[in-house]
């Protein structure tokens, strides 16, 4: 597993043991790939290089997988797929390839922008491979990833809700763009089912 943000290592190893007991799960946490993501609003050129390195030390290690957990490099991993000798799962595809058989109106709800458009994209690259018409509602959650970075994690989740408030209104399914928001979602009602991607992203590991 790669991450950008090194607390999720604990979550989705529990996550793994549920979906793949007996694996080996190795970590590798580099805050860096995501900080340049944002700081070049999109992957720089030496995050896909950073990736496909990466992946080589996966294999080198004994893994048959490594598994992107950060939706803001997921294009990047997407990219790296044809040079890296294993294997590269994005956490975030098969939360989208839910989204689009849920509803015909989706809402992408998001703390960066660098993850906003990703999501968005790769949301509406599942519903063209479906072959069906959909409709896709992004919002962004301004402050939120600011007030999580900064240790405050009521604000984050209080803009959360906020934006996911304004968002259930006008859609069928709200996807949560980042692995970060998912802890929010058992808080989250509307009336709308609400997508988050650890959980499923994991059990492509199965």
């Amino acid at each position: 597993m790669l991450h950008t943000v090194p607390a999720l290592a604990a979550p989705l190893a529990e996550l793994a043991a549920e979906v793949r007991p007996g694996a080996r799960i190795t970590h590798f946490a580099d805050e860096s790939l995501l900080q340049d993501t944002i700081a070049g609003d999109g992957p720089p050129p030496h995050v896909l290089r950073r990736l496909v390195a990466y992946a080589m030390y996966a294999k080198e290690s004994g893994a048959g997988t490594l598994l992107v957990t950060c939706s803001s490099i997921g294009e990047a991993a997407e990219q790296a797929r044809p040079l890296a000798e294993l294997p590269i799962l994005r956490i975030d595809e098969p939360m989208a390839e839910e989204a689009v058989r849920a509803g015909d109106r989706i809402g992408v709800l998001a703390t960066l922008a660098t993850t906003l458009g990703p999501t968005t994209r790769l949301v509406r690259r599942a519903a063209t491979r479906s072959e069906v018409s959909r409709e896709i509602v992004p919002h962004l959650c301004d402050g939120a990833f600011e007030a999580l970075r900064g240790g405050d994690p009521a604000r984050h989740d209080a803009l959360v809700l906020e934006g996911f408030g304004r968002l259930a209104r006008q859609v069928d399914v709200v996807v949560l763009a980042q692995a970060s928001m998912a802890r929010i979602v058992t808080e989250a009602g509307g009336g709308v089912p609400v997508l988050s991607s650890p959980r499923s992203g994991v059990a492509q590991l199965a």
